[in-house]
């Protein structure tokens, strides 16, 4: 495999986790076809097997880098001097839903990796991306109530109600499609949602 590595154009490995992640988002699915990677990235589909083992690895490569992101971006946004909890929470919901909106298939995607997976690699997953996220939410409530911007939210309840209102709603194409004669996620449909998603959870966590 040695040859398809020095054959292979800068920047392949990144190529093919973007087009792995475009063929999920626009087809609403987590599966891919390595034909079809091949096709749209101008790759060899052998790249897969030298970059990441199998399609199996390939799926785990791209949620490591979907979720390395999201981990990064609340850590900075933790860190932020000058921000009071409320501002930050609603900063964090609102990039929430665009992340989902660019990568709507992650929370199944990591459902399907973890089953798929071994208990140590599941584990890594859980202490890498998870628990990351459900510390920042005990960080800002916990913060929050003692600013008594926030009223008491059982943090471990609160991601999960973060999470399903994101995920069930970025990956229901087909009912958009057959209740509402629309297939389409735009981004002003987007937009809209992001705004009636942050009313929702501020007005239930709000102590005023």
């Amino acid at each position: 495999m040695a040859e398809a590595d020095l054959t292979a154009p800068p920047g392949a490995r990144a190529l093919l986790l973007h087009t792995a992640s475009a063929i999920m988002r626009e087809g609403d699915v987590i599966d891919i076809s390595l034909s079809e990677l091949s096709l749209r990235s101008g790759l060899n589909s052998a790249l897969v097997k030298y970059y990441f083992g199998n399609k199996a690895g390939l799926l785990k490569a791209l949620l490591d880098r979907d979720w390395q992101a999201i981990v990064t971006s609340v850590d900075a946004l933790l860190a932020k001097d000058g921000w009071d909890p409320e501002a930050k929470l609603r900063r964090h919901l609102w990039k929430v839903v665009d992340t989902f909106y660019a990568v709507p298939y992650l929370n199944r995607l990591t459902m399907r990796v973890i089953r798929e997976s071994d208990d140590a690699e599941a584990r890594r997953i859980a202490e890498c991306y998870l628990s990351p996220i459900y510390r920042a939410y005990e960080q800002l409530i916990g913060d929050g109530v003692k600013a008594g911007a926030f009223r008491e939210i059982d943090p471990q309840l609160f991601y999960f109600t973060v999470t399903g209102a994101v995920d069930r709603f970025f990956s229901t194409r087909l009912v958009l499609k057959h209740c509402f004669d629309q297939d389409t996620l735009t981004e002003e449909l987007r937009d809209r949602y992001r705004e009636h998603t942050i009313d929702i959870i501020m007005a239930g966590i709000l102590a005023r």
